[in-house]
């Protein structure tokens, strides 16, 4: 089963969360995998500290023009929505950090005047630490879409076993693509007045994609009760709520996982996963 681990906005707990769950997943005896679709900022390895297998570069088809062969018929710049391509005065300027890989302006080329060349977009990353497979992505500085490398980096995980996907904060097009094809989501908040208005909007995506899902509440002791009052009105279930500790701020700032230094820590995820590993097998059932 594919777990994503998500968030409304960033800070609010999700990599911690994701890490840690995962590395209790695993010490159970069960086949786990760690996947950081985060591929802008990817930061899953500096808990988990993976022993590297290999990397390979992520590549997307991106237009080469043929000026020999093109009559200037705009049809490449018309269908282009991100103006990678473009036609000026007879003259096609080609702009590859814009371009998706579409294909679509070699398709509507009648001249074929266009071919495609492999552009490199960014890595993927695969090892293994304490039992855990690691998966991560890192997106080239300067690339317009995380999509295509996300999707490379998903299909590298195994058929089998549960694998817990830490997911870019936001609702763009990035957590869309790593949320497509799981199986649940764990949405990661803070009782804030901007964790709950990020949270509305997480929620909002989660049921779009109509995918079951339910709530954890970090540093539930601070902030107010909004986040509680509104998930309690939406019938959303909150499935753990974490308080706030210096020695969980202390532990993060050094990279630390909280499971292996902090003897509470322990417990919670124990309980959480299996609550979770509950809620995902009755559900997805349903």
């Amino acid at each position: 089963m594919k777990i994503a681990i998500a968030s409304g906005k960033g800070g609010t707990g999700k990599t911690t969360v994701a890490v840690n769950l995962a590395l209790v997943l695993a010490s159970k005896e069960l086949l786990t995998s760690y996947c950081d679709c985060d591929v802008e900022a990817p930061n899953g390895h500096i808990f988990l500290k993976p022993d590297i297998e290999y990397r390979h570069t992520v590549s997307i088809p991106a237009p080469k023009v043929n000026m020999d062969l093109c009559d200037g018929c705009r049809a490449c710049s018309d269908i282009c929505r991100f103006s990678a391509i473009v036609v000026l005065k007879g003259e096609v300027l080609t702009y590859p950090e814009l371009c998706h890989g579409c294909g679509g302006c070699r398709m509507v080329c009648s001249p074929n005047a266009i071919e495609e060349v492999d552009r490199a977009i960014g890595t993927v990353i695969v090892g293994n630490t304490n039992q855990l497979l690691y998966v991560a992505g890192r997106l080239n500085i300067g690339e317009a879409s995380a999509v295509p490398l996300i999707r490379k980096v998903k299909s590298e995980l195994p058929e089998n076993g549960f694998s817990i996907i830490d997911a870019p904060p936001g609702t763009s097009c990035p957590v869309i693509e790593t949320m497509r094809g799981v199986d649940y989501v764990l949405l990661v908040t803070e009782p804030t007045p901007f964790g709950l208005n990020d949270l509305r909007l997480a929620v909002e995506t989660v049921r779009k994609l109509d995918l079951p899902f339910s709530v954890i509440i970090n540093r539930s002791d601070i902030g107010n009760d909004d986040v509680e009052m509104y998930c309690g009105v939406e019938g959303i279930e909150v499935i753990a709520r974490i308080p706030y500790s210096r020695e969980i701020a202390e532990a993060y700032s050094r990279g630390d996982m909280l499971i292996n230094h902090i003897p509470n820590q322990i417990e919670l995820y124990s309980v959480l996963s299996d609550r979770l590993l509950e809620h995902v097998s009755s559900r997805v059932a349903v």
